[in-house]
């Protein structure tokens, strides 16, 4: 065995030395370098990760089996790799997607058309709805459609305002249980379902409005903003990521860097000094009411 590599290894030297071209050969490993590590990233705290290893560890095993010649271990890991690939496309089509979706949202990018003042709406919502103890979940989308889990729900199609999402989320109302999906800086759908996070890195404590977050910021790039039903706390989920136990001016600062609103206005000074004003203007009434 230990030849059999010394062989191999003094093989492939040999052929790398005479064909070796230090452009175009550093452009190649560099290409493919930036693409394992932009992949690594992407399936980063998914199930794919824990595939990815265990299939790196089978490639490893027929890799020794092949060069210390064990016909039956080498036959049986040949054809199980042979066949590996669709096993894996077919169980992790979930993860293959939302990895193909961000690679052309990337190239495809748009606005998201949400403003400050639905941003303002959402923060007061859920302030009140925190304070109540009122679960809620509401899901901005941005620029990757949610049409298909929109089906599920109830379509809307209304302005969004503080007073509509309280009345959406209370627990007499038909529609409390499911999301609210906001699109454009309208109410697009409610009692929407989603679907649900699975993965052993997911903390047994979190119920399931935030699985359902988890979920959906998982598959596409919406932001989730969950309310707990039992502690009262904001948290908001982007990708594979949760922020909890938000007040109000950090889930507002937090959705206006996350929507883009904050970037557009830096760069028109007359919108950005009405948002300020918008903004000192809704947290005075919260201060006002809380009083």
């Amino acid at each position: 065995m230990i030849e059999a590599l010394r062989d191999w290894m003094i093989e492939s030297f040999s052929t790398l030395s005479e064909s070796f071209d230090p452009v175009r050969d550093t452009i190649d490993i560099g290409i493919v370098a930036f693409a394992v590590y932009w992949l690594l990233i992407l399936i980063k705290g998914t199930r794919a990760e824990q595939m990815v290893a265990g299939l790196l560890i089978v490639v490893f095993f027929w890799l020794i089996s092949v060069q210390a010649e064990l016909a039956t271990v080498s036959f049986i890991l040949d054809n199980f790799l042979s066949w590996g690939v669709l096993i894996v496309i077919v169980i992790f089509q979930r993860d293959i997607r939302r990895v193909l979706t961000r690679v052309g949202l990337g190239v495809f990018a748009s606005n998201s058309g949400h403003g400050v003042q639905a941003i303002e709406e959402i923060v007061r919502a859920c302030q009140s709805l925190a304070q109540r103890r009122v679960g809620a979940l509401l899901v901005i989308q941005r620029d990757l459609e949610l049409d298909e889990h929109m089906e599920l729900g109830t379509r809307v199609d209304a302005e969004l305002s503080r007073d509509l999402l309280l009345a959406l989320f209370l627990p007499y109302s038909p529609l409390h249980d499911g999301a609210v999906v906001v699109r454009e800086s309208r109410i697009a759908a409610a009692g929407c379902i989603l679907p649900l996070a699975l993965g052993a890195k997911i903390s047994s404590t979190l119920g399931t409005r935030h699985r359902a977050a988890l979920g959906i910021a998982e598959e596409s790039d919406a932001i989730a903003v969950v309310v707990s039903e039992e502690t009262g706390r904001i948290s908001l989920v982007q990708g594979s990521e949760i922020t909890e136990d938000l007040d109000g001016p950090q889930l507002r600062q937090l959705l206006l860097q996350l929507t883009g609103v904050m970037q557009e206005d830096a760069t028109e000074p007359t919108r950005e000094r009405n948002a300020k004003e918008g903004v000192k203007s809704v947290a005075a009434t919260l201060q006002s009411e809380s009083r």
